[in-house]
């Protein structure tokens, strides 16, 4: 469908200024999106284009359109076309629509550089091999959220498991077996890893798998995370 089809609902959409909101605002958002029948929407008011929640409400559904208002004014129209449920690649960066709160500008710097890094079709190396090196240089910055998040994004993309083999195997190399034990062995990013290895082992199917992932190292997972 396009905007034109749906245009002439958008002033029965409920109408949420997010611009001054501080917290976890994002998340009920969602929720709040994920209500809705079809034909119905949202009409969001932010100070910048919120990338990652046009991914968030596309993956259950929702169409949008922006209009930008002033220079830090976009309103953005959601309306829901079809109903699905969400089974898409986990941990869209939502925090990043919190960073208004600190500066207006520095909340478009922030999604703007994850739309450039994460979206932009110039970007040469696969998606999934970008996602392993996120991995690997947070899991060497001692950052083992982010790398918990990268993994499993990284397998619910499609990754073999293989590789993650290879990229454990080269942590060890590089950072050093003290450090692999102590550091890395109990963290959740290694969880996440002898989850996925040993369900395989069990023959289970990887959207099985996935939704193990989901469920254990998602966002409601205080070790994961970051809204």
């Amino acid at each position: 469908m396009s905007y034109e089809t749906w245009r002439d609902k958008t002033n029965g959409f409920r109408k949420v200024d997010v611009r001054h909101l501080q917290g976890n605002f994002a998340a009920g958002l969602i929720q709040a999106a994920a209500k809705l029948d079809v034909g119905e929407g949202l009409e969001i008011v932010q100070t910048f284009e919120p990338h990652p929640l046009y991914a968030a409400l596309e993956n259950i559904g929702f169409e949008h359109h922006t209009e930008q208002t002033a220079e830090t004014e976009f309103h953005v129209f959601f309306c829901r076309t079809e109903k699905k449920e969400g089974e898409g690649a986990p941990f869209r960066p939502l925090a990043l629509l919190n960073y208004p709160m600190i500066d207006e500008k520095l909340g478009k710097i922030a999604v703007d550089f994850w739309e450039t890094t994460w979206q932009s079709p110039r970007r040469t190396l696969p998606y999934e091999t970008r996602l392993l090196l996120s991995l690997a240089n947070a899991a060497g910055a001692g950052r083992m959220r982010q790398a918990a998040r990268e993994l499993v994004k990284a397998y619910a993309h499609g990754l073999d498991s293989a590789a993650l083999d290879d990229v454990f195997e080269l942590l060890a190399w590089n950072q050093g077996i003290g450090f692999f034990s102590s550091e890395i062995g109990p963290s959740p990013l290694f969880q996440a890893y002898k989850l996925i290895k040993t369900q395989e082992k069990q023959g289970k199917e990887r959207s099985e798998i996935c939704r193990a992932l989901k469920e254990k190292f998602g966002e409601k997972n205080p070790e994961i995370s970051v809204m």
